[in-house]
Order: structure tokens, then sequence, then C-alpha cells
């Protein structure tokens, strides 16, 4: 039972961080990786689980999602405009490399559309 535990706890972390480097880099995701590290944690320790519910990343971003609530316009806004930054860099940064560029685009669409249609909003 505790190598399972461990396991999860690894796991988390490891899911925190992706998460934290999806935030900067294009390609990455955040969003899952954060979900993934909050079920790892609750499976892990609770004491983890706790402090990783009280972060400020987790309440601005996740809380209201998690609960089956949605997320707030700015949030949607702020996620999907940050997105649209980063991955406008990336697009840039790959002049020499069609097909990098149209998947990004694609990856770029997908993140719009998610966020726009398939995450409630709520005021």
């Amino acid at each position: 039972m505790k190598l399972k535990k461990l396991l999860y706890m690894v796991l988390g972390c490891l899911s925190l961080v992706m998460g934290a480097i999806g935030a900067v880099l294009p390609l990455l995701p955040a969003f899952p990786f954060l979900l993934l590290a909050t079920v790892c944690f609750a499976k892990s320790s609770e004491k983890l689980h706790n402090w990783f519910i009280h972060t400020k990343l987790y309440k601005n971003n996740l809380e209201s999602y998690v609960k089956g609530k949605g997320m707030t316009r700015s949030t949607k806004i702020r996620i999907m405009v940050t997105v649209t930054f980063l991955m406008a860099i990336g697009f840039a940064m790959m002049g020499q490399v069609p097909i990098g560029r149209i998947v990004l685009g694609c990856v770029w669409l997908f993140h719009i559309i998610y966020f726009a249609v398939g995450v409630k909003t709520i005021e």
C-alpha cells in the first residue's frame, strides 16, 4: 500500500512540474497535467492534497472546474490569450517547419474550441 501511495506522490509531483512547464511552453498543455496532479495528490496523501488545493494556482484555475461548475469568463479568456500568445511565438519560430506550424495550429484551434464551447462559463 505504501508503494502505491509513493507512486501516486511521484506521479503527482511530475504532473505538477509538467503543468508548470506547460504554462510556459506552447506545445505542452498545462491543464490536464494539473488535473492529474490533483488526482494523484488526493490518492497519495491527504496532507499533500490539502496543500495543493490551497495553492493560488489551483484556486485561480482549477477549483471551480473540478467542482463541476466551469470557469469564469475572465479565467477562460486569460487561458486562451496565454495559449494564443505562447503558440504564436512557437508558430513564428517554426518558419522552416511547415508541418510543425500545421500541428501547432491544430493544437491551438483545439484549445480555443475546448475552452470556448467545452468548458461551462460561470459568472
